[in-house]
């Protein structure tokens, strides 16, 4: 490894902002392709560890910093995703992506002055949701990686080729397949005003201990999924069909704490919900909305999951 002489340390360093700057793209990128914020800033730590490492006469043979960073980022994250897998089969319970409160800066990030083409790009507000997320937990993470860097953030298909390390055309056919998987596992879901008015209804009914309003807000089909990481009590199987789900929830309403408090708050750009107790967020609940009803709960427990949420 090259290491710099110290007068070269000291010498002020003329693309230092631009290189810092590459930041919240990184960690936008890195957290769609990981899942996981606190990953994804570890991959983005790494990457400029990798960075630095070079020398200055080895930095400034680079064309594009910005370019290079992406390239090393999305390596280091096609990394993490190959071992992810062999973590995840001995999580205990299911896995869900770790939610987000806000519209907060890993939301946007697409490269300035990048197209989107509507035929077959998702909006990044759509590529940030939970739902979207786990679809993309269902790709290996070849088809994950190509189609974040293609679809989401426009990136061409040589350049994802240099991070995949697969040709330019077998790129396209992992974006196409994954672009596939998205649009048959994600129904059109219903206008953003609708989302917030079922989200709050379900709110109401829960409280309510409604189980008939409960049912006619659920989807028949719908499917509640839960992640409590072996760190917090929640159900280790997903809960199928709506009467199942309102029975549950119902449950949960008759046994819920004095001290807990249901908000409605915006999880990964949607319309969700937070249970705090002594004003501490101890469950993030997201959903999926089709029509006039909920047709996926996610409820996240685990409190490694939820430490962005200490002061929401």
């Amino acid at each position: 490894m090259s290491t710099r002489s110290e007068p070269e340390r000291d010498r002020p360093d003329p693309g230092l902002d631009a290189i810092v700057s590459e930041r919240r793209h990184l960690i936008n990128l890195a957290y769609r392709l990981l899942g996981s914020l606190t990953e994804a800033e570890d991959a983005v730590q790494e990457t400029y560890t990798r960075w630095y490492a070079m020398s200055r006469q080895e930095q400034d043979a680079i064309e594009s910093p910005g370019a290079w960073l992406t390239t090393v980022a999305g390596r280091v994250c096609l990394n993490v995703l190959g071992s992810a897998r062999a973590r995840r089969e001995t999580y205990v319970g299911e896995w869900i992506p770790e939610p987000l409160p806000g519209r907060t800066e890993w939301i946007s990030g697409r490269p300035a002055g990048a197209s989107v083409d509507p035929a077959d790009r998702v909006t990044l507000d759509e590529s940030v949701s939970l739902a979207f997320l786990v679809v993309l937990e269902s790709m290996t993470p070849a088809e994950r990686v190509a189609f974040v860097l293609h679809d989401v953030f426009c990136h061409s298909f040589a350049e994802v080729a240099e991070i995949v390390g697969r040709t330019p055309a077998a790129c396209r056919q992992l974006a196409s397949s994954a672009r596939r998987r998205v649009r048959a596992a994600r129904p059109s879901a219903a206008p953003a005003p609708r989302r917030a008015d079922v989200v709050g209804a379900f709110k109401d009914a829960w409280e309510a201990k409604d189980i008939d309003a409960l049912v006619g807000l659920l989807d028949p089909d719908a499917v509640a999924t839960a992640d409590g990481g072996g760190l917090a009590q929640s159900f280790l199987h997903p809960i199928e069909g709506g009467e199942r789900i309102a029975n549950a929830w119902a449950g949960l309403a008759h046994r819920r704490p004095d001290d807990m408090t249901l908000l409605e708050r915006t999880v990964n750009g949607q319309p969700g919900l937070v249970a705090q107790q002594d004003g501490v967020v101890v469950t993030v609940l997201a959903f999926e909305v089709v029509g006039e009803r909920i047709k996926h709960i996610w409820v996240v427990r685990n409190p490694e999951k939820l430490r962005r949420w200490a002061t929401v």
